[in-house]
């Protein structure tokens, strides 16, 4: 298992640093000097000149690269050029609302999903199964943007019932967190469906038919507990993509979180934001692999000769 992990800590490596050079890339793409920002619009031609050699960008490409990714290796951040805080403080600040935001989302998802997933196995070809596939595929398809318009003109404007955007109270969490989680509980719900169908056709599940295992034991001892392996590895990537998938839904309800923050700092070209909270994002996808993977091994340890 340690040779395992090793392996796959390693194969992290090469991903980080692929990502860490797009990063750069993209961000040296957006329009605008930030020597120039950094200093001001009353800077001037000397001291501007001053800044972008302290901030290294007097150099090559390739050396204000290897200049950010050290620092960056080194948790130096920088500073926000907007609020003149460090990038640290700011991302810490906005952390926590995003994760558990994604976390609430997450959990009703996965519950949701898996459930009406199983039913839909389990009534393969009947009016339950037709009926919960048209609701996956609708989840699906709803623009989350759409979704989150619809509810708080629904929830907040004509009924009260819930406040249009912010962090706080548990009812903040009720309309962001259903409109985050509805395309993953569709994707979950046929995922599961899938593997539930697939496990169904094993020999092992047909032998305890013909013993005469009540059907109902069936399908939650003997297939459920198989078909929940693959749905691990999307229980992992789909946590992933909400961490970073946030941001449409950060800015819909004024939540205070990692996503809002990327869009207002793109649109103020607070540089070392962006970068630290793209790489944060990145990060966190890849650990959240790396988590998946290990359990898959633990789950199946065939999984770990390969």
């Amino acid at each position: 298992m340690l040779v395992y992990l090793v392996r796959r800590l390693a194969s992290t490596l090469p991903v980080l640093v692929v990502v860490s050079v797009f990063v750069f890339a993209f961000v040296h793409a957006l329009p605008g000097d930030p020597a120039r920002l950094e200093a001001g619009p009353e800077a001037s031609p000397a001291d501007i000149e001053a800044i972008r050699k302290d901030m290294g960008l007097d150099g090559p490409i390739w050396s204000q690269y290897l200049r950010w990714a050290g620092n960056t290796v080194q948790f130096r951040l920088g500073r926000s050029t907007k609020t003149r805080q460090p990038v640290a403080e700011v991302i810490g600040e906005r952390f926590m609302p995003t994760l558990w935001l994604t976390v609430v989302a997450m959990i009703w998802a996965t519950i949701v999903g898996v459930s009406i997933g199983v039913l839909s196995g389990v009534r393969r070809g009947r009016w339950q199964d037709r009926t919960v596939m048209v609701l996956a595929i609708s989840g699906v398809s709803f623009p989350s943007f759409w979704m989150g318009l619809l509810l708080i003109d629904l929830f907040s404007v004509r009924l009260g019932w819930l406040p249009t955007g912010g962090y706080g109270t548990w009812k903040h969490f009720v309309m962001p967190g259903f409109t985050l989680g509805l395309a993953v509980a569709a994707v979950m719900a046929r995922f599961t469906r899938s593997a539930f169908v697939e496990i169904m056709a094993e020999d092992y599940v047909r032998t305890a038919r013909m013993k005469g295992v009540p059907e109902r034991l069936v399908a939650w001892k003997h297939t459920l507990r198989n078909a929940l392996i693959p749905v691990i590895t999307l229980t992992g990537l789909q946590f992933g993509f909400l961490l970073g998938g946030a941001v449409v839904i950060e800015t819909v309800f004024s939540w205070p979180g990692l996503g809002r923050l990327l869009v207002d700092s793109v649109s103020f070209r607070d540089y070392p934001v962006i970068q630290a909270v793209i790489m944060l994002f990145s990060l966190e996808f890849v650990l959240i692999n790396l988590t998946v993977d290990v359990l898959y091994a633990v789950a199946n340890p065939e999984i770990r000769l390969k």
